[in-house]
């Protein structure tokens, strides 16, 4: 690892890819984690995203060894940890809290681990991690003295310290305001990056993913429901459940009937669409053709539409300015609302509510989704998961 010292690389050997076999968690009857298999390579930023109680911490505490698997295996390598004690993995967690110990300074906050390890000359090793979290000077301080972005990094420095080839961090940034967790999410990825070593990161915030993460894997329900670089997850979602949770799609119900050369034509509340054959998850049978609300533009009549655009009619119902954009909500004929974002640049006027407006949309941006049969309601807002039962882990 660099800047860790001769020591701290010949522990740090790669131990190669993190693997999760046939990791299955129950709770009872309740199933938090249900048969996972995935593999997150060396030296890579994943990110675990969903909502409350879809099984993400669960996954990340077995990996910890602070939850023991109902089976399965959680491999380093070639290596099956999943039945060592925490303190025996090569694996370090940062947990939202912080956890500092309030009586010590920052310093000895940081050689915690080593200290325990019974290295005694941890002065070097200590400074190195606090310039790298870029805390230099702030060694004699106590945590009550620091602001809470600063705490987190003070916890990240003290995890890394032991050189653990696998960091997990479960909701880091939660506890943090807007700003300062939009500047941690970018020290995170610029520490992972310098370190080199494997990130796991469970999050429920979308944006946090995928602006960290080289790979993020959206959970649901214990189980992946798509796994992949952040902006293959976003432009191209395998599930109405994807689209909707990374980010917000518009998803209109309808049906196709096979593809027609490159397209596969769509017919939904009586009107004809096409999507592109190789947008589409499916080309048969009930689908959502997804329009993502910033794909959307906005014009007065059909006549504005450009040519080979397709459109929908309606009225705006509400309109909402949130600076970046405006972000409107329009009931269409078929009495369904979609959402249109459009970008402030100072080109257009605001619409108001009860304007007659045309949405339209590059056929390129639309997507295909397969739909379960008798789901026959369009979907234009986020899903949410089910809760689990009291005493299962998140």
């Amino acid at each position: 690892m660099r800047q860790m010292g001769a020591k701290a690389q010949e522990r740090d050997t790669p131990a190669g890819d993190l693997r999760l076999a046939n990791l299955t968690k129950r709770f009872g009857i309740f199933t938090a984690v249900d048969d996972l298999s995935l593999t997150i390579p060396q030296g890579s930023f994943f990110a675990l995203l969903g909502a409350s109680g879809c099984g993400k911490t669960t996954t990340l505490r077995m990996i910890a060894g602070l939850e023991e698997p109902t089976s399965g295996q959680v491999l380093l390598g070639d290596r099956d940890i999943a039945r060592l004690r925490p303190y025996k993995r090569p694996v370090n967690t940062v947990f939202q809290s912080y956890a500092l110990f309030p009586h010590l300074d920052i310093h000895e906050n940081v050689a915690f681990g080593l200290r325990r390890r019974g290295i005694r000359k941890v002065t070097e090793q200590v400074d190195r991690m606090l310039a790298l979290v870029q805390l230099e000077g702030y060694g004699r301080r106590r945590p009550a003295q620091l602001s809470g972005g600063q705490q987190q990094r003070v916890a990240l420095a003290r995890a890394l310290i032991n050189h653990p080839q696998v960091l997990l961090l479960d909701e880091p940034l939660g506890a943090l305001d807007l700003k300062l967790r939009r500047q941690m999410q970018i020290e995170l990825k610029r520490i992972q990056t310098e370190v080199g070593i494997t990130f796991v990161h469970v999050t429920h915030d979308q944006e946090e993913a995928m602006t960290m993460a080289d790979t993020v894997a959206v959970m649901n329900a214990g189980r992946i429901e798509q796994l992949g670089a952040p902006a293959d997850l976003y432009e191209y979602p395998a599930t109405a459940f994807v689209a909707n949770f990374l980010g917000q799609s518009n998803l209109l119900a309808g049906e196709a009937a096979g593809s027609a050369g490159t397209d596969v034509p769509v017919t939904a509340h009586g009107v004809r669409f096409s999507v592109p054959a190789d947008r589409a998850r499916t080309d048969r049978g009930p689908v959502y053709l997804g329009v993502r609300p910033e794909k959307l533009h906005l014009v007065d009549s059909v006549a504005q539409v450009p040519s080979g655009h397709q459109h929908v009619e309606g009225v705006v119902t509400d309109a909402s300015y949130v600076g970046v954009s405006t972000q409107y909500l329009i009931r269409t004929g078929w009495g369904s609302e979609i959402s249109a974002f459009v970008a402030n640049t100072g080109a257009g006027r605001q619409l108001p509510v009860g304007a007659p407006v045309v949405a339209h949309w590059d056929a390129r941006h639309a997507f295909l989704l397969p739909r379960e049969a008798g789901a026959d309601s369009d979907r234009t807002t986020p899903l949410l998961d089910e809760q689990p039962p009291v005493g299962a882990l998140s």
